[in-house]
Parts: C-alpha cells; structure tokens; sequence
C-alpha cells in the first residue's frame, strides 16, 4: 500500500466515539464508540435496521452524524481517498452500461483528481487489482454479465484499485452460493497480507466466529465488540434480536434471520 496524506501513524486506523445518527427523531445510531487497528478482520452483526450500512456511510464521509466523531489515522474521513466501500449488490444498477475495468477504474478518480485522463500508471493499478482478485480475464465484460461473486470481485478491486486501506464490505456475502463465498472469504486473507483493515456486515454468525478477529454486535447501540465467544452469547444475542431472531442451519453455517421488515436505512440506495 502507498501512503496517503493526512496520515497521524500513532492513531488508531478507525476511531469512532460517541457516535450518532438520527433519522426523523429516531436513532439509527446511538452513541456508538469504538476503534480498530490497521490490518483488522471485523464482522458486524445485528438484526435488520439495526444501523449498520448508517454506520459504514458514517465512516465512508458520505454521511454526517447527528453527534459524535468518527476519525482515519488522525482525520476526518473526508479529508481521505483511502476508504473503499463495497455495497450491497441490491443497490447497485447492474445494467448500467460500464465494463468491469471501468468500475475498477472508478476506484482512480477519487486519487486521480478531477478533469484528469487515467495515465498508465492509473491503468497498471487497475490491472494489478484484476490479477489480486483473480478476474483480469474478464475486464472487458459488461457488468451485468457477472456471477454474484464475481461482482463482489469487482467491487474489491475499485477499492484496491484506490489504494484502499479501510475497507467497509457491506453484507458482500449474501445471496452467493457456498464457492463464492468462500472465495471472497480467501481474498480477505490478502487483504490482511496488504495490512488492509476490513469491516464486514454479515448475518452469518459461524463466519462472523471463524474468520475474523473480532465481531461487533450492533443494534442501534453498541452491544459487544470484541473476541466472538465472548460477544455471540446466548443473552447478548437475545439482547440484540429479541424475538426477531430465528436461528438456522444454512450449508452449515449458524446464521440469523430477522423476522422483521428491513429497517428504512437498509433500503437507501449508495
């Protein structure tokens, strides 16, 4: 990874205190207060609406909080080019008629600048974050032609192609069947190898426990963040889903499923 301006080495990559968000009187995030250390694996858990595509919209710079600061090495996100989102692929337009490496490109812009060509070395970094995700063979494809785990590539190498240090993976599981899934589980590995610090919203509790080094369980308030057998308790899962939680056998895999309407944030579109 390359150095970015802005940088306080002696910060913490994200640190976020007493944050929060409110949507016509209600709280989507309730002073909400944490930090994490760069190269970190953090799955995020909670119930639908529970204010976790808030909280990565906070910490991207696209959304300004009620209260609360949220800084990146010593700064406000704003002030960065180093923090990659990759959305939800229900909220992205798939016929929008761009290739895979103009997504990836896309990634450029922001450290490009304004009204500037991309040089061959904005290209070489496309190309870089291609082969890192192993779909360089299908950057002339249209992006409505791509597997669901494909996509979730794509979106990976925008954020490497933007020399992403931070990166907020908003639910990039759901939906893939079990090689995708883990396939993108394998890349987080190399992001870890580049000293990328991850944060990931899943449902899936035994992925939640199995591959990352600490889980945060949210529900509008911060109710366990820290090693995955001390957060996903019984009572603290109880705590945050109530009687919404359901618990199922999925390929495997504990997941939850919130019998309830996805809350308002969960539909806003990135």
């Amino acid at each position: 990874m390359y150095p970015h301006s802005h940088h306080q080495t002696d910060e913490p990559i994200l640190d976020v205190r007493n944050l929060s968000v409110r949507y016509d009187g209600r709280a989507a995030l309730d002073d909400v207060t944490f930090h994490l250390h760069a190269g970190e694996r953090v799955a995020v858990v909670g119930p639908n609406g529970a204010g976790k595509s808030t909280l990565f919209k906070v910490v991207a710079g696209v959304l300004t909080p009620t209260s609360g600061t949220v800084t990146v090495s010593g700064s406000r996100p704003a002030a960065h080019v180093c923090i990659g989102y990759v959305p939800q692929r229900s909220h992205v337009d798939w016929n929008f008629p761009v290739s895979v490496a103009d997504v990836v490109m896309m990634g450029r812009s922001a450290v490009m600048g304004a009204f500037r060509w991309p040089t061959k070395r904005d290209w070489d970094f496309v190309q870089n974050a291609l082969d890192t995700v192993e779909i360089r063979d299908l950057a002339k494809r249209q992006i409505s032609e791509l597997s669901g785990g494909q996509q979730q590539r794509m979106f990976i190498a925008r954020a490497l192609a933007q020399q992403a240090e931070l990166m907020l993976m908003d639910e990039p599981l759901t939906g893939l069947d079990l090689p995708a899934q883990e396939g993108i589980l394998n890349l987080l590995d190399k992001l870890q190898q580049q000293h990328v610090t991850v944060m990931v919203a899943t449902h899936d509790l035994d992925q939640a426990e199995k591959y990352f080094d600490r889980v945060m369980l949210l529900n509008h308030k911060l109710l366990g963040f820290g090693a995955s057998q001390e957060v996903l308790k019984p009572e603290r899962l109880i705590q945050a889903y109530g009687n919404r939680m359901r618990l199922v056998d999925a390929n495997g895999n504990l997941m939850t499923l919130d019998d309830s309407c996805c809350g308002e944030e969960e539909h806003e579109h990135v």
